[in-house]
């Protein structure tokens, strides 16, 4: 675009457009785009300092040479009934005319014309052409266009691949006139009215309204050159349609309309870009809805997990304290009834007490406790093996249902990671499932517990099984605060010893069983806490690479779904400013 022809503020609308298609760019790179379309917006930004383009586009033999030719007043491209433009041509201003071969695929015509100080033509191959690589040729050079005539011919016009590059076209967000030529080859204007009218009508629904649309003939353009007189020449060009067509692109699209759709052009190929780009970010999206389930399905395995070994502990801690409770009961009744005068006759007789003891108060304490630890074990383990299983089925359900639903479809880079992620946590998990030994893990833990109860101080070390070894601890508790006389001693003191040792023996009885129960019930505590914390972090440790990724392809998705909103809003500012600047 000449710059010597802008206003202030045109000049500087210019350059902030050049700055957010910048923009635009730097963000949709990011993302995984075909290099194509990255590249179309690249070149279409560049497109604003160049001249306004004009690209002519259809099928082969549908006479965009000849279009051309016509439109110039001259025989500058080479016309035929075979695809006679094997590259895309441009066509501009020169001082005399030529022709630059720039590689296979391009090529630049000169010619002295006023129309192409204004403008460029560019001349593509038919989007049907013989060799396919011309299409793409095509394809490429249309986003960097300004305005698009769409050339379809009068003997067979608007057919169904035309209409498909038309959506094509369209979907860059070009400014697209419509062009039936070869109107000489229909027999009336009553023809040449019908064909407008159904290529109008069928091109309407594609373009969103009433297109600009021109039935021309480039053929009888070109014998107006020839003929010999003027009124001939201006029959002949009235006849044609091209004046029509070239007022329209030299008059109703002055200066300010081409600059309009200039500036407009290139936010097409951008809003393009960004469509790819939100249906990418919308796939990614549907993508990971199943992952994202069964992050939150495994997460809420972990907590439920959690939650029923931290609720369920405590009772269960509480049904091994309720054996010492009952123990320290049947202990005080003993000593009520067994430290009395009228039974001084068998206070000195030590075996005896202790075997009464033995009997009536310890009873079966050390199988309760056994058997409530015992319990409590086999319940940390089954559910640690619960857990364990239905993680594995969560994972084996989702990967049969992602093998199902491929159905050979194409999976973007994130989902082939977690995919792959997945399938290796899958792997592991089974691996531990299958191996797991609930045999050998509760005795692993029984063990464990008998070792940490066996190192606090209360304890004998050395006892077998943790029923034996609370049930001696408590035995020699309340042996060391009986505090049984000599006999000679009780025949002279008994009848005022007695009564206070057992008052003695009584209190002594209770602090002493407070301390072991706290002692017991703490190191149960801590060491069943500590288990289930292992189990929790083990468990983690296992499924969150897989969830840690979910997680975090979530917050990117969501992230450049934002991104891609303010971009969205930013190209709409940026095309709602061009009206005031024009």
């Amino acid at each position: 675009m000449r710059q010597t022809l802008l206003t202030n503020d045109q000049m500087l609308h210019l350059q902030r457009e050049k700055e957010v298609l910048n923009e635009a760019l730097s963000w949709l790179s990011a993302f995984e785009l075909p290099q194509e379309a990255l590249s179309a917006l690249e070149k279409a930004a560049r497109q604003l300092d160049e001249l306004f383009l004009i690209v002519v586009v259809g099928e082969f033999n549908s006479g965009k040479s000849a279009l051309i030719n016509a439109l110039l007043g001259e025989r500058v491209l080479k016309e035929g009934v075979t695809p006679t433009t094997a590259r895309v041509t441009l066509v501009r201003w020169g001082e005399k005319p030529g022709e630059q071969i720039v590689d296979e695929g391009f090529a630049i015509f000169t010619y002295p014309l006023e129309m192409l100080k204004e403008l460029n033509i560019v001349d593509s191959p038919g989007t049907n052409a013989i060799i396919r690589q011309h299409e793409i040729l095509t394809t490429e050079y249309v986003p960097r266009s300004d305005l698009v005539l769409f050339t379809t011919s009068s003997d067979r016009p608007l057919t169904e691949s035309e209409r498909l590059f038309l959506e094509k076209i369209l979907s860059w967000g070009k400014k697209i006139v419509l062009v039936v030529n070869k109107a000489d080859i229909l027999e009336n204007q009553e023809a040449v009215e019908e064909v407008r009218a159904f290529v109008s009508a069928n091109t309407a629904g594609i373009l969103g309204a009433e297109p600009e649309l021109f039935v021309v003939s480039a053929k009888q353009a070109q014998k107006a050159l020839l003929a010999d007189t003027q009124e001939q020449k201006a029959a002949l060009r009235a006849e044609s349609g091209m004046d029509a067509l070239e007022t329209y692109i030299t008059e109703t699209l002055d200066d300010r309309a081409r600059l309009g759709l200039k500036l407009n052009s290139p936010l097409g190929v951008a809003e393009n870009v960004l469509r790819q780009a939100q249906e990418l970010n919308h796939t990614q999206a549907k993508e990971l809805e199943a992952d994202s389930q069964l992050a939150a399905d495994l997460e809420g395995m972990l907590g439920t997990y959690n939650k029923a070994l931290q609720s369920e502990t405590a009772p269960r801690l509480a049904e091994v304290e309720n054996v010492l409770q009952r123990f320290e009961t049947r202990g005080q009744d003993f000593f009520d009834n067994t430290l009395r005068l009228t039974n001084i006759a068998n206070l000195t007789k030590s075996e005896k007490i202790k075997a009464k003891f033995e009997q009536e108060v310890m009873a079966d304490v050390p199988q309760e406790i056994d058997e409530k630890v015992r319990a409590m074990i086999d319940w940390l383990v089954d559910k640690d093996l619960n857990v364990w299983y239905q993680v594995m089925g969560a994972l084996e359900r989702r990967q049969a249902a992602a093998r199902a639903n491929l159905d050979g479809s194409h999976l973007s880079a994130q989902a082939e990671r977690r995919k792959d992620l997945m399938e290796s946590v899958g792997q592991t998990i089974r691996g531990i499932v299958n191996s797991y030994n609930r045999k050998k893990e509760a005795e692993d833990l029984s063990a464990f517990v008998e070792g940490a109860v066996a190192q606090t101080a209360l304890f004998e070390v050395g006892a077998v099984g943790l029923g034996a070894l609370v049930a001696t601890a408590l035995f020699s508790s309340a042996m060391d605060v009986t505090g049984i006389v000599a006999a000679g001693t009780l025949a002279i003191l008994g009848l005022f010893v007695i009564p206070y040792k057992r008052k003695q023996v009584k209190q002594n009885f209770k602090e002493k069983m407070e301390e072991l129960r706290t002692n017991l019930m703490s190191t149960l505590s801590r060491t069943f806490s500590r288990e289930s914390d292992l189990a929790i972090r083990r468990l983690n440790d296992k499924i969150s690479p897989y969830t840690a990724e979910v997680r975090a392809d979530q917050e990117k998705i969501s992230s450049d779904a934002r991104s891609l909103s303010e971009l969205e809003s930013l190209l709409k500012e940026t095309r709602d400013a061009i009206p005031k600047v024009l």
